[in-house]
């Protein structure tokens, strides 16, 4: 007779351990091929339980193969094939000091201070459009995106940007690497674009390795004397802040770009104004695309810096004179961003919470950038700071012999997340020391100090001073 171990306590029904029993046996050959079964009725009395729970075991074995079922005799372990297991050798993985995005400490660029984020009035929005009065949100929406957003980004981008832009004109996505290949589509195929060196990591791997040509960047943003020298006729930049310099490009050199696109039918500048929503010294940049005058600027921006990474609302902002072809490219687009998503935001948009939230951020930003700045002037004088008056990150370079992999290597041991400069090169730039981005939105303010002094330390670099700031 089968012996199982019923639980007659537990909240798994008796029938369910009767079956994972049975099957486990069959499985492991304590049950071999050919074996009759006990009758319904002696299983259920031997085992103190019903007969309807020995009846739903056997046809649940039943209806998955184990037994197999003969009228007026009873039930038979049925043979069951084996999949063949193959060894397979795991190839040796390099050794990681901690996992990517998981450093104790890390100064990417890409991160955000969550802290202060609005949890109260986001999920206030996000519980009044979940309340069943708008069920006509999970049908699919409109392929550029929903009006009521596409409303408060033109409004926004007039307000803080300079922008006269309409909603027709706005196109939202999930994220840059979403608007991208649209833009690359809209553009002739034969395009050669221009981007700058360095610049935004993203671009090479869209499959413009072949036909990226580089343009090298000064304190004054992309040098456009290099650009005409070449057969480009698409430039990628991004002139509020340049990334990863953090260069402004100048007055002169928009007028030159301007200008630039406007000798040729077939040239465009995509503007990535991708944080220009945090800048310390001065009034913010007016956009390169509020100065153009022939619809030769194609406008990207993103909320990931002054909302969240993770709510992927991206947008750009299309010439009047590509939308007829858009229009006849994408039309059987669908929107890639969350109706729901897109009209949590409009609300929190349009009641003016999102101005607040941006005032706030700028100056929580702020002192953590002068925080930031003004420890190493102080300490570590030895170390050069440049891009310094807007985003949330810096470059340093520093007097070492060791390569900037090694350096990497060393903070990463320390959990330091640190990041080099040449990561976002398309076209080698042999800098005098080792240089590297310094973000500095995901660190509490007061560890901005502590986690320098770790950096340094771990480089072998000695402060100047060793009182720390108050």
């Amino acid at each position: 007779m089968l012996i199982f171990e019923l639980n007659k306590d537990t909240e798994k029904p008796l029938y369910e351990q009767l079956y994972i029993g049975i099957k486990n046996a069959i499985i492991g050959k304590q049950i071999e091929l050919g074996t009759k079964l006990p009758s319904k009725r002696k299983l259920a009395e031997f085992l103190n339980i019903s007969q309807t729970t020995v009846e739903i075991a056997y046809a649940q074995l039943l209806a998955e193969g184990y037994i197999v079922s003969k009228p007026r005799i009873g039930y038979f372990v049925e043979e069951i094939d084996e999949l063949p297991y193959i060894q397979i050798e795991q190839p040796k993985q390099p050794m990681l000091y901690r996992e990517k995005g998981r450093f104790e400490t890390d100064f990417h660029p890409g991160k955000i201070d969550s802290e202060f984020f609005p949890f109260t009035t986001w999920r206030k929005y996000a519980k009044d459009l979940y309340d069943g009065t708008h069920n006509e949100f999970l049908q699919i929406g409109e392929p550029q995106g929903e009006y009521a957003l596409r409303t408060e980004i033109a409004k926004y981008l007039y307000q803080s940007r300079g922008m006269i832009c309409s909603p027709e004109q706005i196109v939202i996505g999930s994220g840059t690497e979403h608007l991208l290949p649209m833009i690359l589509r809209l553009l002739e195929s034969d395009s050669s674009f221009a981007l700058e060196n360095p610049g935004y990591s993203a671009i090479p791997r869209i499959q413009l390795q072949n036909r990226a040509v580089p343009i090298s960047v000064d304190e004054e943003g992309l040098i456009v004397d290099e650009l005409k020298r070449t057969d480009a006729n698409i430039v990628y930049i991004t002139p509020s802040h340049q990334f990863p310099t953090g260069a402004v490009l100048s007055a002169t050199r928009r007028t030159q770009l301007l200008k630039w696109a406007s000798k040729a039918e077939n040239r465009y500048i995509i503007e990535d104004d991708y944080d220009s929503e945090f800048r310390y010294i001065g009034k913010p940049i007016p956009a390169l695309q509020g100065l153009d005058k022939n619809n030769k600027v194609i406008y990207l921006s993103t909320f990931t810096k002054s909302l969240m990474p993770s709510l992927r609302v991206a947008y750009l902002v299309l010439p009047t004179t590509l939308l007829s072809k858009y229009k006849e490219l994408f039309s059987y687009y669908s929107a890639t961003v969350p109706r729901f998503d897109q009209h949590i935001l409009a609300n929190f948009m349009k009641d003016g919470h999102f101005a607040k939230h941006l005032n706030r951020m700028r100056k929580i930003y702020r002192k953590k950038h002068d925080r930031l700045t003004t420890t190493l002037t102080t300490f570590y004088s030895q170390v050069t700071v440049t891009g310094d008056h807007a985003g949330m990150h810096i470059l340093i370079s520093v007097p070492l012999s060791k390569s900037e992999e090694e350096l990497k290597e060393l903070a990463a041991k320390d959990g330091i997340g640190i990041y080099p400069v040449k990561d976002y090169l398309i076209k080698a730039i042999d800098y005098k020391n080792p240089t590297f981005l310094l973000g500095f939105g995901g660190i509490p303010l007061e560890q901005i100090e502590s986690s320098i002094r770790k950096l340094m330390n771990c480089w072998g670099i000695a402060p100047k001073k060793e009182k720390p700031l108050k």
